[in-house]
């Protein structure tokens, strides 16, 4: 055996033996027993006393208590606090994702009040970008694309509505255990509201083959995607691990993953079209925010609309006809797809169609686009889940993960290390367009009994807004997950999101209103010799902006973000030529949006899955193809000559400069002026006079034009390491 394996395996062994384990699940897959169930994280949750500290004048709230007892344990001592400006833009970032304005700046500098951080938090909590920026976390979890991936990475029919539903829950504060039971059986809990309807899309999110080999494989495809989505979002468990076999590293046996499966198992394959979409109206009890106060004109207005979209049709098919019947044999498949029929025309231009043809088609496609999304709200549609009828179909574990070598039959069940009790399942009418399972499944995961949903949950809000949680594996409260650094404080923090009826802003408040998330981010050589990793929280660990916080940041400052798109479809921003060249069919599936929409924030960019903007994917923006518990943090080149060759930045950079000239005429106002908002903290009189040298520099040795030179300036200045780092 290798050194560094046999010491790998060593490390594993005490690790297993700490947790009270033994050397028993290096051998064998681990059994289901009461060893297992006193693992720390499948123990139920117990609302811990708050520690006594010798330094009691730092405890601001609990948090404080807890993470100061650990360090007065290990002899060490908290850093001293940051400074107004780097809390204010710290406060920023944790809860909006977005720079503090120079007026907010000026403002903070100069408020007397001892409350004056507070009222900021409590301003931020209450902003609508809060929901924009705690929305992006929840579509990391639950895999959030657009489009289907696979060859021809189709659209998935109003996706955004869903991700719209999630940033209308966070700014809210729609309570976490309604936020689980909506998106998981939405429909199927009464009274069904627009919102619940369109919540069950976290079905629908998932890759989807248009063209499978295997059908019933593709089908079990799906549904392990679900399974092993909601296992590691909701619970913190890699349940999808025991699709071929009993888990090899927690005690979870192939027959639970099965009977987690049963849950599922009367949903509909994914399909465009009809198989995706649910008429919202319909579905709705509650449908008074869909319907015109006077029936008589919502149906006038309905049979106009109709009427329009008939015209708009009819012209589009007289051109596609021109085309039709002279399709090559791949071509006329890809045609069966209204979304691939626009670049297969471009292909007949002067052959079959004209140049005007196609020019006309265009137009008419966008009029259509621009049509649909304003549908009368009787006909209003949502991407959702569908069900067969009031029976499930029967479950067997699947030898092999194999569909074709069906083993025992299982019924619907939670995993057996948690939890004995046997599901509660409804009887449902002949009539019924669900079985009803997915409730019985949301009620047991929104239960406060559930020893993971809430630990998980307060495990995710001290990772987003400290930078990491306090058990790093945060999708992994598993057996080779990360042990919590302080597990007292993640049970309190548990007990307390319940406590507040499941009300996640009064949580987040606590933490960013303690001292311990107000430190400095400057470590102390002792904590750094005894604690390089800071698990005690010694201080505040310093990290670089998400790629959405990076171009979101950029917009601001240039005084160029759009701030009124709230909702609603998403934007395309200009996309390179050389990547668009890159694709299977160049340019498809990728809209115009005007200048105003491109500048949009980055949460409200179409995301689609075979074609990511430049600027987010060289930051580390998540692969859409699975949950995303934790971006990573590289280090490129590609990232430099982003954002100093990108059309985008230097684009920004000029709309910059505009800026500044229309505010200051002198080049040191000019510059004082563009380094408080890059950097958001007043400018130091050596910073003002390097940018003053710079743009003598630029005028003199690059025979530049004032204008260029503050541009090239605004340039640079985007570049430094002080905008794209949080400390």
């Amino acid at each position: 055996m290798r050194p560094s394996l046999r010491l790998r395996n060593l490390v594993a062994a005490a690790a297993l033996a700490v947790c009270g384990l033994g050397l028993r699940a290096l051998s064998a897959p681990p059994r289901v027993d009461d060893e297992a169930r006193r693992f720390w994280a499948f123990k139920p949750v117990a609302r811990p006393h708050v520690p006594d500290v010798h330094d009691k004048a730092w405890v601001r709230n609990p948090i404080d208590a807890f993470v100061l007892a650990k360090l007065e344990a290990k002899g060490l001592k908290p850093a001293p606090p940051a400074d107004r400006a780097t809390l204010l833009r710290r406060a920023g970032y944790a809860l909006t994702g977005l720079p503090p304005t120079p007026e907010e700046l000026d403002a903070a500098l100069a408020d007397k009040s001892s409350d004056w951080y507070e009222k900021i938090v409590d301003r931020l909590l209450a902003s609508r970008h809060y929901g924009e920026h705690w929305g992006r976390h929840w579509l990391d979890l639950v895999r959030f694309a657009e489009t289907n991936s696979f060859e021809r990475d189709g659209p998935k029919p109003n996706a955004w509505k869903y991700r719209d539903y999630v940033i209308r829950s966070f700014n809210t504060d729609k309570p976490y255990d309604q936020f689980i039971r909506e998106q998981l059986a939405g429909d199927e809990i009464e009274p069904i509201t627009r919102d619940a309807i369109i919540a069950t899309g976290y079905y629908r999110l998932g890759l989807w083959d248009d063209e499978p080999v295997d059908r019933d494989q593709s089908y079990y495809d799906q549904l392990d995607d679900i399974v092993s989505t909601t296992g590691q979002t909701f619970l913190g468990l890699t349940v999808g691990c025991a699709r071929c076999h009993d888990h090899k590293l927690d005690p979870f046996p192939q027959k639970d993953y099965y009977r987690f499966l049963a849950f599922f198992h009367g949903i509909n394959s994914y399909g465009n079209g009809a198989a995706s979409q649910r008429a919202v109206h319909e579905s709705a009890s509650d449908s008074r925010d869909l319907s015109a106060s006077n029936p008589a004109e919502e149906e006038a207005n309905a049979v106009a609309y109709q009427q329009q979209l008939e015209r708009l049709n009819k012209r589009l098919t007289a051109i596609e006809a021109k085309v039709a019947k002279n399709l090559s044999a791949g071509e006329r498949d890809d045609f069966t797809h209204v979304d691939s029929r626009s670049s297969i025309l471009g292909k007949h231009v002067g052959i079959d169609i004209s140049a005007a043809d196609f020019e006309r088609y265009t137009a008419l496609r966008a009029e259509r686009e621009e049509l649909l999304k304003k549908g009368p709200a009787k006909w209003e549609t949502a991407l959702a889940v569908l069900e067969q009828g009031p029976r499930a179909r029967d479950t067997h574990v699947l030898v092999r993960g194999m569909p074709a070598n069906k083993g025992d039959k299982v019924e619907p069940g939670f995993p057996s290390v948690l939890t004995s009790s046997i599901p509660k399942l409804p009887s449902m009418s002949a009539e019924s367009k669900t079985c009803g399972r997915r409730r019985a499944l949301a009620d047991w995961v929104a239960d406060a009994k559930n020893p993971l949903t809430a630990r998980v949950m307060a495990n995710r809000l001290f990772q987003f807004n400290f930078g990491r949680g306090i058990v790093r594996s945060t999708s992994n409260f598993g057996y080779q997950g990360s042990p919590p650094t302080h597990p007292e404080l993640l049970d309190w923090l548990a007990s307390e999101l319940v406590a507040n009826g499941w009300h996640v802003k009064p949580i987040q408040r606590l933490l960013l209103t303690s001292n311990a998330f107000r430190m400095s981010s400057r470590p102390n050589p002792q904590a750094a010799a005894v604690d390089p990793e800071n698990d005690f929280l010694s201080h505040f660990d310093l990290r670089r902006l998400t790629a959405e916080e990076i171009r979101d940041s950029i917009l601001a400052v240039s005084g160029n973000l759009n701030g009124e798109k709230s909702d609603g479809p998403s934007v395309y921003p200009v996309m390179p030529p050389e990547v668009l060249a890159g694709q299977s069919r160049p340019g498809d599936g990728w809209g115009k949006s005007t200048p105003e929409a491109q500048a949009s924030r980055s949460v409200f960019v179409y995301v689609k899955r075979s074609l990511a903007v430049p600027l987010l994917a060289v930051f580390d923006t998540p692969d859409p193809d699975a949950p995303c518990p934790v971006r990573f943090t590289t280090t490129q080149p590609t990232q430099a000559l982003g954002m100093i060759n990108s059309t985008f930045v230097n684009s920004q950079a000029k709309i910059f400069a505009e800026t500044i000239r229309k505010a200051a005429s002198v080049p040191q106002a000019q510059i004082r002026f563009a380094l408080q908002r890059v950097l958001q903290r007043p400018p130091t009189a050596t910073d003002v006079e390097r940018g003053v040298r710079f743009l003598k520099t630029m005028r003199a040795e690059e025979n530049l034009s004032d204008d260029e030179a503050l541009r090239r300036f605004c340039l640079l200045a985007l570049n430094l390491n002080e905008f794209v780092y949080l400390n």
